[in-house]
């Protein structure tokens, strides 16, 4: 049985940043099959954050990417993200929770950087995927004591992996992500 990761972008980053690169060859090691893409905003224009407005078109691309993973593994397949990607990995599954296995969202984006007040978690109480959040300890997204807050409100399981010193970006290189595919042993399809 073969298992899948489909890997996606934030907001300002493509499928080539080098935290997906190192993720991508982490979970190849392990012996996954890893389809790392560019959503459709980034398929449009190399620069320039995604709108609000073609959102939903992203999460289109995301579905379309794991239905090619879907013919390439028999087994389980994650969805992972990074920031605005694992965001939208997160939404999409809230809508369909069969599409996936499980999730892998690294620095997911509680809420804009300043405004805790703001939460992007509406869609969470809806969320049935098992999900591994992976968030570092000075990410202005969120704070991990948010984070936890917000995990509480997911229904499925879920699993936060702490990063001290770490921002946002998660400072590729300086934690081991070679530590993520284990997480990933007991799911099923």
């Amino acid at each position: 049985m073969t298992r899948g990761l489909v890997l996606t972008h934030g907001a300002g980053g493509n499928c080539n940043t080098p935290l997906l690169i190192a993720v991508d060859n982490a979970f190849r090691a392990a012996g996954f099959e890893v389809l790392r893409f560019n959503l459709a905003f980034r398929q449009r224009r190399p620069f320039g954050p995604p709108s609000p407005a073609t959102a939903a078109q992203d999460r289109d691309s995301l579905r379309e990417a794991v239905a090619e993973m879907r013919k390439i593994v028999s087994g389980p397949i994650i969805l992972g993200g990074h920031s605005y990607g694992g965001r939208q990995a997160t939404m999409l599954a809230a809508e369909e929770p069969a599409l996936a296995d499980a999730l892998l969202l690294l620095s997911y984006p509680l809420h804009p950087p300043n405004k805790p007040d703001q939460l992007r978690t509406a869609h969470f109480s809806v969320l049935r995927t098992p999900a591994l959040f992976v968030h570092g300890t000075k990410d202005p997204f969120g704070t991990i004591e948010e984070m936890r807050a917000a995990l509480e409100l997911i229904p499925a399981k879920t699993e936060l992996i702490t990063l001290s010193g770490l921002g946002h970006d998660l400072a590729q290189g300086r934690f081991d992500v070679a530590q993520l595919p284990p997480h990933f042993a007991g799911v099923e399809t």
